[in-house]
């Protein structure tokens, strides 16, 4: 009798992130789509000052393009950027939309990162413990 096992479990992983500055709270949820190759669904669910919510799917990752970079910009808002993705958070609604690399504000604070550590485990890494990766050029 052959048995075979997945190496990755659709039991979802979420990691979170208070940025205090605007008062938000962000999580990202990783389920895998696949049992044997690094594929996962994102989704960034917002919570925010006066009880404000928001859920939104993530370019997925579809082998290593996981991470998302997490900024302070202007204006109370944060970004979160993916290889291929930018999303931009409004703390004041919990508003989040698309948006093109071109038009986002250079003037921001990067806050962290939501990332697999070692173990291939999805975790948030706050700035002062890991710095800023840039993202490879395909």
């Amino acid at each position: 009798m052959l048995s075979i096992v997945g190496c990755n479990s659709r039991t979802p992983e979420p990691a979170s992130a208070v940025i205090p500055s605007v008062q938000l709270r962000l999580t990202i949820v990783r389920t895998a789509t696949d049992p044997f190759l690094p594929r996962f669904n994102l989704t960034l669910n917002v919570r925010g000052p006066g009880g404000c919510s928001s859920t939104t799917e993530l370019f997925p990752d579809t082998g290593h393009v996981g991470r998302r970079n997490i900024y302070h910009a202007p204006k109370g808002m944060v970004y979160v950027i993916g290889q291929y993705d930018a999303r931009i958070v409004d703390s004041q609604d919990c508003h989040t939309s698309l948006s093109e690399f071109r038009h986002l504000d250079r003037n921001v604070v990067f806050v962290g990162s939501f990332d697999q550590d070692e173990e291939q485990q999805w975790a948030y890494f706050a700035a002062a413990h890991r710095p800023e990766l840039p993202f490879e050029k395909h």
